[in-house]
């Protein structure tokens, strides 16, 4: 028998945050491959404001690295439908038009539910919407050479406009916003290494509550 969702527990929100390059998919992917249940991921960056209306030559000047580059208030009342166990449409965004595509990607309620963004602690009610928050630290010349192969490989710059992207605004909004919000984090995670006790203890963590409201 399907269970009332006004009985039913809240999904448990994890918010992974840190700099550009630093590691938070490859934790959120060891965290998925070990907790062994229905989860759910979204990417802050999903909800990066539609620039189709401007020219492509005003597109790319923009500073997608400050915090009202993206729609976060969109996220926040998705995320608080999902704590609600309302599916939602989540936006698809083309990185290398720098446009929302048609239409959006449905994400389904889950027991528990990942959010991935370098700045979602920058901002205090979406700080406020998540059970955990991790923050992901690694060095910034590591976080620059993984940055420089995504931008080149995934999204189709060359390396002189990624490095000009990366010296005029991702990393100044890293020192910021990015780095000053990891105060905020309830862990700290040191990632230029795979870190497998980390990991562990986070699981626990999220077993554990599920125990508790079981």
């Amino acid at each position: 028998m399907v269970k009332d969702p006004k009985t039913r527990r809240p999904p448990f929100l994890i918010g992974v945050a840190g700099g550009t390059g630093s590691g938070k998919t490859t934790l959120t992917r060891a965290i998925l491959a070990a907790i062994g249940e229905r989860v759910a991921v979204i990417q802050h960056d999903w909800y990066y404001r539609d620039h189709s209306h401007m020219p492509p030559e005003q597109r790319a000047r923009m500073n997608y690295d400050h915090p009202a580059a993206l729609e976060t208030g969109l996220l926040i009342r998705h995320l608080k439908a999902l704590k609600k166990h309302h599916a939602v449409k989540a936006p698809i965004y083309n990185f290398v038009t720098h446009s929302r595509m048609p239409g959006g990607e449905r994400i389904e309620p889950a027991p528990v539910i990942i959010v991935e963004g370098i700045l979602i602690f920058a901002e205090e009610k979406l700080r406020d919407v998540f059970d955990l928050k991790l923050f992901v630290q690694t060095e910034s010349d590591l976080r620059l050479l993984r940055r420089l192969q995504r931008d080149m490989s995934d999204r189709g710059r060359s390396f002189e406009k990624s490095v000009e992207q990366y010296l005029e605004t991702v990393r100044p909004m890293h020192e910021l916003f990015v780095e000053p919000s990891k105060r905020f984090a309830d862990i700290i995670i040191p990632a230029s290494q795979p870190n497998e006790k980390a990991i562990k203890m986070i699981v626990d963590m999220v077993h554990r509550r599920a125990d508790r409201h079981s």
